[in-house]
């Protein structure tokens, strides 16, 4: 049996299609790497050049799957004892291995999953922003010290790990979110069982890999390779089976309800950051040439797959046309392509084969409700390509950037979710209108705003039902020290980043400190003091 430390990491040594060998990927189970109980194993394929093979993983099984939870199990007394500093110590040490090695892991990133080097440049550095945050929080995970009602007692209160946490993360962000996941859930003492996306597990069995050489102890990480729909299937079931103790959970809202079902009824927390139909607004005081590029970027940026992708575009019809027409002028020069070969392309490639399929379907819909269709023609395809497109279309999966028009609130595609590069534009008559139009949909992560006017700012900032507004800003963004998540049916209100996801990876542990050698008992023994009327002739004051 190979130790993960007994493998380098020569594969991120470059990044170039041809090379490279492809890279057998194992499991990564209380340090050791593994291949699945049954031997069957799925390939890595990059979406900006299909015939270029990135490694092939194993497809756990059950057995694998639970062979990773006991080694979690197991690590979890000597990991919840160890102190927090020293945890965040070791947070630290993956956040400057992530330094040294980022332009390798941003190449493969880009390779894997076909973001543009900027954008994945700014995964992996919230990555690094996320380790070098929480660092420190191991020397802050405070607990308080509360005054009692009676003599000679003392009350502590204590954040304590709530024990095994299953990780499960969609492919986009593949190195910032899993982290924002799993290193919050290290620092309070859990320990964790991570289901890499299929889409991205060359790119995870790096980042596990790189977490082991910082110091973290076999077993507090197990990495397990495979479909959501048996790997994750299996974390998730584990917790009818009491053996997990937390989910943390990033994709689409119809999965994550059936998580939540699976956690309620098990009395499991769970973190769900689930899809979006995120609105931006436009009022006649916003600067339109801003409100454009937000509106440019939020929508085609990562080639709109993106949880905060713009989703519905709600214009003021003061100002539709003018805008409109800016809007389509830049669509329409949209550089399209491979990152790694060609500079300042806006997008690259879909994640894979099947976010293609996904988009397509999502495309019919738009189209089956009626919606004036303003530019795209589905899938890139000789004889079928924009003025700028790059390369050779069938090398990968690519796709036009899409805008409709005459979006109305009854319309299908008004409410769901198009994870791509598609744009539904909405016309209000007023704020009011606006503001009714950007809540109407069951989702509720990000949303925007672009105006001039404070009042409109404000009562946008106050009446709109999300997790996270943008004021002259884009849906998308975020920062390693600031709360993500939504409500609606883009979540259950619990939050990734920041101070604030502790809440979501630890509990409060109240204790009650008897020095007096006798019961007290609260409520109960605490002596009455009685008011005392003073005789004061009030008139006499004056």
């Amino acid at each position: 049996m190979t130790h993960v430390l007994e493998t380098g990491l020569e594969f991120l040594e470059s990044s170039n299609p041809g090379n490279l060998p492809k890279v057998k990927g194992y499991n990564i189970i209380n340090g050791q790497l593994k291949s699945s109980s049954d031997g069957s194993r799925f390939t890595s394929k990059n979406p900006a050049i299909l015939v270029d093979e990135l490694g092939d993983f194993p497809l756990s099984t059950r057995d694998d799957v639970h062979e990773a939870i006991a080694a979690a199990r197991s690590a979890l007394t000597d990991w919840a004892a160890t102190p927090a500093p020293t945890r965040g110590q070791i947070i630290g040490n993956m956040g400057r291995l992530l330094m040294e090695h980022k332009d390798a892991i941003v190449a493969l990133e880009t390779r894997e999953i076909g973001k543009t080097l900027k954008e994945a440049a700014g995964s992996v550095q919230e990555a690094i922003d996320t380790c070098l945050f929480f660092q420190s929080e191991g020397r802050r995970l405070y607990g308080q010290t509360v005054n009692s009602e009676l003599p000679d007692k003392e009350l502590f209160t204590y954040r304590r790990p709530l024990g095994v946490c299953g990780i499960i993360n969609a492919c986009n962000f593949p190195a910032a979110v899993p982290f924002w996941k799993m290193i919050p859930a290290l620092i309070c003492g859990n320990t964790c069982v991570w289901k890499s996306p299929q889409d991205a597990p060359l790119l995870s069995f790096a980042l596990a890999r790189i977490m082991h050489q910082a110091g973290l102890p076999d077993g507090v990480v197990n990495l397990v390779h495979g479909k959501g729909s048996s790997a994750g299937q299996y974390i998730v079931d584990a917790v009818d089976e009491g053996l997990i103790n937390k989910i943390s959970f990033t994709g689409s809202t119809e999965v994550g309800k059936a998580i939540g079902e699976v956690c309620g009824r098990n009395l499991v927390s769970c973190s769900l950051e689930l899809g979006g139909k995120n609105p931006q607004v436009v009022m006649p005081s916003a600067d339109i040439d801003n409100a454009v590029a937000g509106a440019y970027w939020g929508g085609f940026g990562t080639a709109g797959q993106r949880c905060t992708s713009l989703g519905n575009l709600i214009l003021h019809e003061d100002i539709y046309d003018e805008f409109m027409e800016k809007l389509m002028n830049k669509v329409k020069s949209t550089r399209i392509g491979d990152s790694l070969k060609h500079e300042d392309v806006l997008y690259g490639p879909m994640l894979s084969e099947k976010y293609a399929k996904d988009f397509l379907k999502g495309l019919e819909m738009v189209e089956a409700d009626g919606a004036t269709k303003l530019w795209g023609s589905g899938r890139i395809t000789s004889g079928n390509t924009p003025d700028n497109f790059l390369g050779t279309p069938e090398d990968g999966v690519y796709m036009w950037p899409h805008v409709y028009a005459d979006v109305t609130e009854d319309m299908n595609c008004f409410h769901e979710e198009v994870f791509g590069p598609a744009i539904t534009v909405v016309k209000a008559k007023d704020f009011d209108h606006a503001l009714h139009l950007a809540n109407a949909s069951p989702y509720g992560l990000s949303s925007s705003i672009y105006t001039n006017d404070r009042l409109e700012a404000y009562r946008y900032k106050i009446g709109i039902k999300a997790g996270m507004t943008g004021i002259n800003n884009s849906t998308t963004g975020a920062e390693a020290h600031l709360p993500f998540g939504g409500v609606k049916g883009s979540g259950n209100g619990t939050r990734e980043s920041g101070i604030w996801v502790i809440e979501a990876y630890s509990y409060w542990h109240a204790v009650n400190d008897e020095l007096s050698g006798k019961l007290q008992l609260a409520q109960m023994d605490v002596d009455e003091i009685e008011m005392v009327e003073a005789e004061v002739d009030y008139t006499k004051l004056a």
